[in-house]
């Protein structure tokens, strides 16, 4: 077994609990993940449509709203992220850890490999953390925001194209149709990053459920209420 990161933190028995993640974090997080399932699931069968059906078309209209129900999904994807880059400014330091990776100190690249033994059962205990850990970091950013904000400008790319030359949308995106050889290269690269995001929703589940139940600090309930609590004793990293 390899040994904690030789870390300048305290043991911090006293504290049982502390407030972390504002109302509109909290908010952000839940609509999200709202907007989320909706854009995957209408996403997918946009791309892969269901089967015809008998009758009139305007008698079903399935798959019109799909669309509609994409569109809405996604203008609340793009004005909650635009809300949460604001929040991370106006906020608490908790925040913004969503928004940088800083690798340039070596005590978060070492609790980063350590927190990857944890999650791989090669380490004993967990660290605890009052925001997100090193993992957890890493992991937001590189597969969810830069992904989301990829899926969102090849969104309204696309959207463009229909909107027409006219719209505001064309106006603010048609630049990236440009960059393609053909606009089926903006739907390949938007499908890839709706499954990235669904890859790490899934992963994101599972460590929050995981972590709820081994490591002695709340995640869950923490997204609910805002306060992270500690059921056991160790090093808290604030």
């Amino acid at each position: 077994m390899t040994g904690q990161p030789d870390l300048p933190d305290t043991q911090m028995e006293s504290l049982r609990g502390a407030y972390v993640y504002e109302t509109p974090v909290r908010l952000w997080h839940w609509i999200n993940a709202l907007s989320v399932v909706v854009l995957s699931i209408t996403g997918y069968l946009i791309g892969v449509p269901l089967p015809t059906t008998t009758g009139d078309a305007s008698e079903w209209y399935v798959m019109g709203w799909m669309r509609f129900f994409h569109y809405v999904s996604a203008y609340v994807f793009t004005i909650g992220l635009i809300v949460r880059v604001w929040w991370a400014a106006v906020g608490n330091r908790y925040a913004r850890q969503m928004f940088y990776l800083p690798i340039w100190r070596r005590s978060w690249v070492s609790e980063l490999l350590y927190q990857l033994r944890w999650m791989l059962f090669a380490e004993r205990r967990s660290m605890l953390y009052l925001g997100h850990n090193p993992l957890a970091n890493a992991m937001m950013f590189t597969l969810f925001l830069i992904p989301s904000v990829i899926v969102t400008i090849t969104g309204f790319a696309m959207y463009a194209e229909a909107s027409g030359h006219e719209s505001w949308q064309y106006a603010a995106f048609a630049w990236f149709i440009d960059l393609w050889v053909n606009t089926q290269d903006l739907h390949t690269i938007h499908r890839l990053a709706m499954w990235v995001i669904v890859l790490f929703a899934i992963a994101h589940i599972y460590t929050a459920v995981r972590e709820d139940i081994m490591s002695g600090q709340s995640m869950i309930s923490t997204m609910v209420n805002g306060e992270r609590l500690f059921k056991g004793r160790g090093v808290i990293k604030r």
